[in-house]
């Protein structure tokens, strides 16, 4: 499942869960009706206020469309999935859990994966680094082994926090998995929605054509280092984070490697 709103940077939550939609066609069965759970009518700019509001659509002096939030829950007999894209609701957030746990208990769902992201300390050159928090220990064990790293955190919680508070006592499993994304890089990342496709799709045997993806991602990437290659400060900074990103990577995935080249004579950084 995934959100928009908290934790959607770079369209990666909605990205991701829209793109297995497209691919793989489910049949849209359920939905929760946003009524409750949302604030249109927010304190503020208008620019900021403008977030909130449900988007209307007026031609010839004629509303034409008026959409409210849309939380919509997919069926993919093939790959025996359901899956779930909607907007973050803003309150009630006991009401709207329960209507997610009643569809997993009907379907008879064991575990939910929740994919998200958040802005980091990544290089826009490096692939995103993918964090998961898990609602029991053996399912947090699962995704470690799964090369998803445990999470830590301490700040304000989103409605996925929520859910992982409450799975337990709803007997379901569940996990929250993070892309660390580039916090310097605005908009829709095909990159990193592309990362967790790609993992996802290994560990849970999903069979996903992504060479569209894939496209996307290398033109978006050519297009971050132009934009990179035009400003000094940028460029080291960059710089920088790739030698952080590097020693991280062989202290938390080549660690054995490192000590072998050490053990060789060589200069590990």
């Amino acid at each position: 499942m995934g959100f928009s709103g908290w934790m959607d940077g770079g369209d990666v939550s909605t990205g991701t869960i829209g793109y297995m939609v497209e691919k793989l066609a489910p049949t849209r069965f359920a939905e929760i009706r946003p009524t409750g759970f949302y604030i249109y009518n927010f304190p503020g700019s208008m620019e900021f206020t403008s977030l909130f509001r449900p988007h209307t659509e007026i031609e010839d002096g004629l509303i034409k469309d008026y959409a409210l939030p849309d939380n919509a829950f997919y069926y993919c007999a093939e790959a025996n999935l359901i899956l779930f894209e909607g907007k973050e609701p803003n309150v009630d957030w006991e009401r709207f859990a329960e209507c997610i746990f009643n569809v997993a208990a009907e379907c008879n769902v064991g575990t939910i994966y929740y994919v998200g992201s958040y802005a980091g300390v990544v290089p826009h050159s490096r692939d995103a680094r993918l964090y998961a928090t898990s609602s029991s220990e053996p399912l947090r064990d699962e995704m470690i082994a799964k090369e998803f790293r445990p999470t830590s955190y301490e700040g304000p919680a989103g409605f996925i926090s929520h859910l992982l508070n409450e799975a337990s006592n709803q007997n379901v499993r569940l996990s929250s998995i993070v892309a660390e994304i580039p916090a310097y890089v605005q908009g829709r990342n095909p990159k990193c929605i592309e990362r967790v496709l790609r993992q996802i799709s290994r560990v849970f045997h999903l069979e996903l054509d992504l060479s569209d993806l894939t496209e996307k991602s290398e033109a978006f990437c050519r297009e971050v280092e132009k934009a990179v290659a035009g400003k000094e400060d940028l460029t080291e900074m960059v710089r920088k984070l790739e030698i952080e990103y590097d020693k991280d990577y062989m202290e938390t995935h080549m660690g054995d490697l490192k000590d072998w080249l050490t053990g060789q004579g060589f200069e590990v950084p």
